[in-house]
């Protein structure tokens, strides 16, 4: 489990969640300067639900590296 090519791979999708995070936050803003509400419905419920999606996509590498790391600790010699 705590191979190269995991650990690779649980910074790769924090990297993109952090990126779609920022993403989607600047849509959220985005949509409070449109004119439109049936466009700001869309940007807004639209930008909320890739913020929401962002934040799984960190917290699943987050709460991985911890049971990886206090599995390690509370076993060291099997490996």
């Amino acid at each position: 489990m705590g191979s190269g090519l995991w650990w690779g791979k649980m910074i790769l999708i924090a990297l993109f969640s952090l990126f779609f995070l920022v993403f989607g936050i600047e849509n959220l803003v985005g949509a409070f300067h449109l004119t439109n509400p049936l466009e700001f419905i869309m940007y807004f419920f639209s930008a909320s639900l890739m913020i929401l999606v962002s934040i799984v996509g960190i917290l699943y590498p987050a709460f991985q590296v911890h049971a990886h790391l206090s599995l390690e600790k509370n076993h060291p010699d099997e490996k």
